[in-house]
């Protein structure tokens, strides 16, 4: 990342980071839109800018103005007003929050979203999937499949288990909660539905997990669970909960299990839908695109704290197992 882009990333004031006065106007100006923590945002926004690169839009064309709440949900809509206000070239939002402000605050401007938590159609973001048919395209996962099978791995690894914790953000809609609902009522489990809405919710939920004698841990998609992978593995090694999540950064971390696609490849993905935005396509006839990477990162070192065996299927189908 170039100097003045870092410098538009950094500075300002703690909830919204601003891009310096003397930062050069010119080319285009992409809003980045971010409910999650400021500790992972320029993460985030590199991953983008490389996505911009590869989809044929050269860095020194594109200025950034990132808006980043920091788990604040009560920054989001003047954020995502100020970016319609200085009418951008484009607002890349990250997560169904952010995506829900930016199209309140603007139909005309285009939106690329990556979020992996609503299905578009159901929710009304997209008319169709190959003909979006509005000004949002973006990457979306298609949900109810990835719930079912982190209800089996936490079956497999902890059998004699049937109450399972469910940390559940409310900002990104119902489409998580309802799959796995369906979910453990195909598995014969019992789920245990704690809201997370910022951050410091999170210890209290794990506590209340214990306090209900959960004997694992599902944490669903958000983009504050996202940015904060590793606090969530030294809670849920705290609590001694068996826990999986979407994001293999988790299991990386000390958690001991993740399935899901690689969210930096995602942003990536999503910055090349916006350079093909960007260089001329419009996001009404631009389809969807869903995630082609996904992965199983298993933690044999904290199964091993735990008290956990897991079991040889179990680890036949990880793709990375860290022992």
């Amino acid at each position: 990342m170039k100097r003045r882009e870092f410098l538009g990333l950094i500075g300002g004031a703690a909830a919204a980071w601003q891009l310096p006065a003397h930062a050069q106007q010119s080319g285009r100006q992409v809003g980045f839109l971010y409910t999650g923590p400021k500790s992972v945002a320029a993460s985030r926004v590199t991953s983008f800018l490389a996505g911009l690169e590869a989809g044929g839009l050269a860095r020194d064309k594109v200025t950034m103005i990132a808006r980043v709440t920091d788990g604040d949900p009560t920054l989001l809509k003047p954020m995502a007003a100020d970016l319609a206000d200085r009418r951008v070239d484009l607002i890349a939002a990250l997560g169904p929050a952010a995506l829900r402000a930016a199209r309140a605050a603007t139909n005309s401007i285009s939106i690329v979203a990556s979020d992996l938590e609503s299905n578009p159609l159901r929710t009304g973001f997209i008319a169709a999937n190959r003909r979006p048919g509005s000004n949002v395209t973006g990457v979306f996962l298609d949900f109810p499949d990835f719930s079912k099978k982190w209800l089996q791995a936490l079956k497999e690894a902890i059998p004699q288990t049937s109450v399972i914790a469910v940390l559940w953000d409310p900002a990104t809609g119902r489409d998580q909660r309802s799959a796995v609902e369906a979910a453990a009522i195909e598995l014969n489990l019992t789920l245990v539905v704690l809201e997370i809405r910022v951050m410091d919710d999170l210890e209290r939920a794990l506590q209340s997990a214990k306090d209900q004698r959960a004997g694992g841990l599902v944490a669903l998609s958000s983009p504050l669970i996202g940015g904060q992978t590793k606090l969530l593995a030294e809670l849920a090694m705290k609590y001694r909960l068996p826990a999986i999540t979407l994001f293999a950064e988790f299991a990386r971390d000390g958690g001991l299990m993740a399935y899901g696609p690689s969210i930096q490849a995602i942003i990536r993905q999503q910055g090349v839908l916006a350079a093909k935005v960007l260089l001329g396509a419009s996001p009404a006839e631009t389809p969807i695109e869903t995630p082609t990477r996904f992965e199983f990162v298993l933690n044999l070192k904290t199964a091993k704290l735990l008290g956990i065996a897991i079991p040889a299927s179990t680890l036949l189908r990880a793709d990375e197992v860290i022992e």
